[in-house]
C-alpha cells in the first residue's frame, strides 16, 4: 500500500512539473521558438531567454502585403520627419504596404529611438499618418499587455509616477543650481530606469535624466500661460479622438488645460505611446497643433 500511495504522489508530482513547464513554455517566445504571427505583425526586437520579441501589429490593410523597401527609397518628406522629430534615431527597417488588389497603401518605417523601437506610418507622399502599436509576442492575440510586461503600464495604473521627495538628489541638486525658477510639478520613471521631470517657469518643461541622476535634455512643451491640470475627459472629443487614432495603445499620463484670463487657449497631453513619451498639443477647439518628441 506504502509503495502504491508512493508512486501515486511522484506521478502527480510529475503531471504538475510537466503542467507548469508547458505553461511557461507557451507564455514565453525566445529567439529559437516559433509562433504564430498576425498578418502585418513585424518584429522590432528579438526573443531572449528572458524576454519576449515585440511587434508592430496592424501595419497595414486585411488581405494586403508588405514589401521591403531601402532608407534610400523613402519619400523626402519622410525622411525630414524622422530629422526633426528624432533627433539622433538609427533607421532600422521599411516597408511599403500595399492593399489586396496591388496598390500602395502606405510606408511603414523603423526606427531606434534612445534605445527603443519606434514604429511609423506614412501615407504614400511620405506624411506622418500616425505611431504603431507594439506588443510583446505573448500579446499578439490578446488584449496586448500582461502584467509585468513590457507595456503593463496599459492597465493605467500609472506606476511610473514618482514623488518629487523621492527623486535623487543629482536631478533635485540640477534643478537648483540650473533651474532655480521652476517649480517642479510632477516626476516620472521609464522603463530603463530614467526620470522626467514636469516643471513649470513661464511655460512648461520636461527635463530628461538619466537613471544615475544625470541631465540628459529639457523640452519646453508649452508656451508661458495660465495652466490648471485636467483628466483626460476634459480634452475636447476631437483631441481624445486624435489622441486614439494616431498613438495606437497609449498611455495617458498628465493634461493641461492653458489659458489667457479665463479663455482656453489651448491644451497638452502627456503621453506614452508604446515606451516612447511625446507632449501632443490641441488648440482651444481641440485640434491638433503639435507634437513634441520627449524621451
Amino acid at each position: 500500500m506504502k509503495t502504491i500511495t508512493r508512486n501515486r504522489i511522484l506521478l502527480l508530482l510529475s503531471a504538475i512539473l510537466f503542467a507548469a513547464a508547458s505553461c511557461k513554455k507557451e507564455n514565453t517566445t525566445t529567439a529559437g521558438e516559433q509562433i504564430s504571427l498576425p498578418s502585418g505583425a513585424i518584429a522590432v526586437t528579438s526573443g531572449t531567454a528572458t524576454e519576449d520579441a515585440v511587434y508592430l501589429v496592424n501595419t497595414c490593410p486585411k488581405g494586403g502585403k508588405l514589401d521591403s523597401v531601402a532608407f534610400s527609397a523613402l519619400p523626402a518628406a519622410t525622411v525630414s520627419y524622422l530629422s526633426a522629430n528624432y533627433t539622433g534615431y538609427t533607421f532600422q527597417k521599411a516597408f511599403k504596404a500595399k492593399s489586396a488588389n496591388g496598390a500602395a497603401d502606405s510606408y511603414v518605417v523603423v526606427i531606434s529611438f534612445n534605445g527603443k523601437p519606434v514604429g511609423l506610418k506614412f501615407d504614400t507622399a511620405g506624411t506622418f499618418v500616425s505611431i504603431f502599436e507594439q506588443r510583446e509576442a505573448r500579446d499578439l492575440k490578446n488584449k496586448g499587455w500582461h502584467p509585468g510586461g513590457r507595456f503593463d503600464m496599459r492597465d493605467g495604473r500609472c506606476r511610473d509616477t514618482l514623488a518629487l521627495s523621492a527623486l535623487p538628489a543629482a536631478v533635485k541638486t540640477y534643478f537648483t543650481t540650473n533651474f532655480a525658477q521652476d517649480t517642479l510639478l510632477h516626476a516620472t520613471t521609464t522603463k530603463d530606469g530614467s526620470f522626467l521631470v514636469i516643471s513649470a517657469s513661464k511655460g512648461l518643461f520636461i527635463s530628461a535624466f538619466s537613471p544615475a541622476g544625470v541631465f540628459v535634455k529639457r523640452t519646453a512643451i508649452t508656451e508661458p500661460a495660465k495652466r490648471s491640470e485636467v483628466a483626460l475627459a476634459a480634452l475636447p472629443a476631437v483631441a481624445r479622438t486624435y489622441l486614439t487614432n494616431t498613438f495606437a495603445g497609449y498611455v495617458f499620463n498628465k493634461a493641461y488645460v492653458l489659458k489667457t484670463g479665463t479663455a482656453v487657449k489651448g491644451y497638452t497631453a502627456l503621453i506614452d505611446a508604446s515606451g516612447t513619451k511625446y507632449a501632443v498639443a490641441f488648440n482651444a477647439s481641440g485640434d491638433w497643433i503639435k507634437t513634441v518628441t520627449v524621451r
